[in-house]
């Protein structure tokens, strides 16, 4: 059987990046990596199971709880720190067989019409600085 990338991701290895929130409650929080032009869509947020559970089933009753809580927090973050309309929270599960759930704030600004699975497309591209800013400011929300 294959290393899971996300359990090596954790340990600073393999082949996924992006910049760390936070390690909070049993998950590990991640912002979303820059993309081919360097940037990254500013708020978009991996948050993953520190436990290697495979899939959203797997997490028991006190991580279900746990994450429950801490998707909130973070909305309410997001929607603090970036002036987001509302965030959106999916658990796709198709990818990496290692539980992992996108948050992606609406930024103000983007249009009706654009798709909640594409709202990604709607986000400012951020530097690396701005993202590991915005991780900072987010961080000192969750744990102070």
């Amino acid at each position: 059987m294959p290393e899971c990338i996300i359990c090596a991701k954790h340990r600073g290895e393999g082949p996924l990046g992006g910049e760390r929130v936070a390690v909070l409650d049993g998950f590990w929080i991640y912002h979303a990596p820059e993309g081919d032009d360097g940037r990254a869509p500013l708020g978009y947020l991996f948050v993953e199971s520190a436990r290697h559970a495979a899939y959203l089933a797997d997490l028991t009753d006190d991580e279900a709880r746990a994450l429950g809580r801490l998707r909130v927090r973070l909305a309410r973050a997001l929607r603090d720190e970036l002036a987001a309309e509302f965030t959106f929270a999916m658990v796709v599960g198709t990818g990496v067989a290692h539980f992992h759930e996108h948050l992606v704030p609406r930024h103000p600004g983007t249009p009706p019409e654009l798709p909640w699975y594409r709202s990604d497309e709607g986000a400012p591209r951020a530097t690396r600085a701005a993202v590991a800013d915005l991780a900072s400011r987010l961080e000192r929300r969750l744990t102070g």
